[in-house]
């Protein structure tokens, strides 16, 4: 023991030290003094919430913008002091300047293509003049870049006629998931005279005479260009007949009585069947359908369907069809998904019991996607330790004929007509291999060996400098998780590297390995790693891996990806103050929770258009389905406590915490149009964010990038990408203090 006059010279002398570095120490951020308003708050069970910052959930007001403009003044500066801004856009972009390509896919007669020539900033949808086997000859079908030079309209969608003739296309503007439908003919490039609105998550299935469509769509609403925040309620299946106005369109189906339903039509091959998979949530749906008599589908009026699965507890996928025998991709009674063959000739061949098992479910791999070829023939994409694999089998009984050799990586898609053809093209990636595409031939010898049929590379990549690997680590409560991990072969492991780990876990998504152009600034210019974690709440092994990672087991995914976190600084890969983690949307929720719960463990968090008020996230757009996901924080307090446990925007350690001693630096980013994710998380997390530790730590960045003309991510336009990326990087090299190899 020391003497107790020790201890006190030792206490006054600390004290004198820590007061002088305080007063010496000069904020690096002078954050805006948000208005706070504590007199608002929710009661949930008993259990009064504030919510301080509730008037930014008005994200059109004068005083929000206001705010955005604040915000945008602190963080476009730090941004733009990065020294290394031009370096970084002008590798990217050399890195962007190949052609990339999507398709060739059949549709009627002919061959279509789409086709990005590098810096465009949206793929152009072409036919091919000759087919496949001349892929320059090409003739622009649709080409959004022409209606909109600085990319704010992409193609949300297309559907062709079964004759080919006719294509229904959608559009969105500045990324809003709202979109309009137009129709062109296929014979002569032009557009009908129609323009179909209030579309937001729908098909376009055409019926077998040609002559239209079903759709669904919303009812008119005030304001319906991204920004607004309301619930989206009273979705109604349509039909509508070309060479008519919107107005005439026929309401088919509707259940006003449950108002947050969403329709999803598809006519079956034959043209016999309408099958209809309703959603109320965002993982499962019920399945009806309507027999047309004689095959008739004149439409006049609302339709009679017949239930067949009206429950939401299950995923159903229409495949095909031979008369009343529909094969469907189901995880009914099947966590990996199995093909089946149900009848729809009677009532009592509908009923479950009477389903015949095509392809049963495999005991570890999961079935992803299925494909018919030429009434012979099913493709079947696995997903085999988050790793692609594809099957021949025959479609008499479901037997198998070959295991096909492809590279260890990611099949994105499978294109193919079922008739009147004899080949089917998918494309492949990887961490290492740009979008490769492969052709597979049903005719001839029939050995069915993938042909490379177009690869296209960027410049100056020399994929031999790098190594991919994955491995298995224990999580919290002892389950394997896969991890990827990327990184040039001659890196040095000091445990100084920058190291990016990205995950998201969540609504049964599969988190593959894919090339990304933006990686190679990391792995080459900052001689950084790579790890992509495919934790508990994706579908990396089927539905019971979604299952242990949502509701009440969503700590699993926040478990398994700080459990990455410590196996990378343990095993040497990077230590703490150089760890980097990034999610986007229900990974934007994933990295602001962990940093959260451990703060300790990061240097630097980049949260992506975030999902991060979980008492609130029902009440705007599409937040609703997510109920099945995270769980109902008014109806069930249960699910309240759970959610209020880990929700980001509730659990920012407190500035008065003596043992919080580090947090990261934190990025959020978000955009005006985002109405999947409406913004309004992003400004009240932020805010809050800024509020607790901008004292703290006066040298942190706690900053928010607030795009304009965007939205969720998906339809954002290359020019964006670019500017998104060297922000981004920027973020990183200057918090992180990093250096910029040439």
């Amino acid at each position: 023991m020391y003497p107790k006059f020790i201890i006190f010279i030792t206490i006054l002398f600390l004290s004198s030290i820590m007061t002088t570095k305080g007063q010496n120490v000069k904020k690096l951020f002078e954050y805006p003094n948000v208005r706070r308003n504590e007199t608002i708050q929710d009661e949930f069970f008993g259990i009064k919430i504030h919510d301080p910052y509730r008037w930014l959930e008005n994200t059109t007001s004068d005083e929000t913008k206001k705010f955005i403009q604040e915000q945008n003044a602190i963080t476009f500066p730090y941004l733009q002091s990065c020294t290394y801004r031009d370096k970084i856009r002008k590798k990217f972009k050399q890195s962007l300047e190949y052609d990339r390509i999507d398709g060739p896919f059949k549709r009627g007669s002919n061959y279509f293509l789409l086709k990005n020539q590098g810096l465009q900033n949206h793929y152009i949808l072409y036919k091919m003049l000759n087919g496949p086997d001349d892929p320059e000859n090409l003739q622009i079908f649709i080409d959004t870049n022409e209606m909109s030079p600085n990319g704010s309209i992409s193609l949300a969608l297309t559907s062709f006629s079964n004759d080919g003739k006719w294509c229904a296309y959608g559009l969105d503007e500045s990324g809003s998931d709202w979109n309009i439908i137009r129709i062109r003919s296929v014979v002569n490039n032009t557009d009908l005279n129609e323009t179909l609105t209030n579309i937001k998550f729908s098909t376009a299935s055409w019926t077998i005479d040609n002559k239209g469509f079903f759709y669904s769509r919303y009812p008119n609403e005030s304001r319906i260009d991204g920004t607004e925040t309301t619930v989206n309620k009273f979705n109604k299946l349509y039909y509508h007949r070309i060479g008519t106005d919107q107005q005439d369109d026929i309401l088919v189906y509707e259940t006003p009585d449950q108002p947050l339903n969403r329709f999803y039509a598809k006519v079956s091959e034959c043209g016999r069947y309408l099958n209809v998979f309703i959603k109320q949530n965002s993982e499962f749906e019920a399945w009806y359908y309507y027999r047309f008599d004689n095959n008739q589908t004149k439409i006049n009026g609302k339709l009679s369907f017949q239930p067949i699965i009206s429950t939401f507890d299950t995923n159903f996928q229409y495949i095909s069809n031979d008369g009343p025998i529909h094969y469907i991709l189901t995880n009914r009674n099947a966590s990996n998904y199995r093909l089946i063959k149900v009848n729809l000739t009677n009532s009592d061949s509908i009923q479950e019991s009477q389903w015949k098992d095509l392809i049963p479910e495999h005991n570890d791999d999961v079935l992803r996607s299925v494909r018919i070829i030429n009434d012979t023939f099913i493709i079947c994409h696995y997903i085999h330790d988050v790793k692609s694999r594809l099957e021949i089998r025959k479609l008499i009984d479901g037997t198998l004929i070959k295991m096909l050799n492809i590279p260890l990586g990611s099949i994105e898609w499978i294109s193919w007509q079922r008739k009147n053809d004899s080949q089917a093209f998918f494309s492949f990636t990887s961490f290492l291999t740009p979008t490769t595409i492969y052709r597979i031939r049903f005719d001839g010898d029939q050995n069915f060996e993938p042909i490379l049929y177009q690869q296209s590379w960027p410049k100056n990549f020399d994929s031999k400098k790098f190594i991919t690997k994955q491995i298995f680590f224990k999580s919290k409560d002892g389950t394997q998780i896969p991890l990827f991990i990327a990184h040039k072969k001659d890196i040095i492991m000091n445990g100084e590297n920058p190291t990016l780990l990205y995950g998201y876990g969540g609504f049964n998504s599969v988190m593959k390995p894919r090339f990304d152009p933006k990686r190679l600034l990391l792995l080459e210019n900052l001689n950084g790693i790579y790890a992509l974690a495919g934790i508990r709440g994706g579908g990396e092994y089927g539905k019971r891996w979604h299952h242990s990672g949502k509701l009440l087991n969503k700590q699993n995914s926040f478990d398994d990806f700080i459990a990455a976190a410590e196996y990378l600084i343990k095993n040497n890969y990077t230590k703490s103050e150089k760890l980097i983690i990034e999610g986007g949307s229900n990974g934007g929720l994933l990295v602001s929770a962990v940093s959260n719960q451990r703060p300790d463990l990061f240097g630097c968090t980049i949260c992506r258009v975030g999902l991060l008020d979980m008492l609130r996230f029902p009440k705007f757009t599409i937040g609703h389905a997510w109920i099945s996901e995270y769980g109902d924080p008014e109806l069930n307090e249960i699910n309240f406590r759970y959610l209020f446990g880990y929700s980001p925007l509730h659990n920012i350690p407190s500035e008065i915490n003596n043992r919080l001693t580090n947090y990261p630096a934190t990025l959020l980013l978000t955009a005006d149009h985002d109405d999947r994710v409406v913004p309004l998380h992003s400004y009240k997390y932020i805010a809050q964010l800024q509020y607790r530790l901008g004292n703290r730590f006066p040298n942190k960045p706690f900053l928010i990038r607030i795009d304009t003309g965007t939205g969720h991510g998906g339809a954002k336009p290359t020019d964006k990408i670019i500017e998104d990326t060297v922000d981004v990087y920027s973020f990183i090299i200057n918090s992180l203090s990093l250096k910029y190899l040439d």
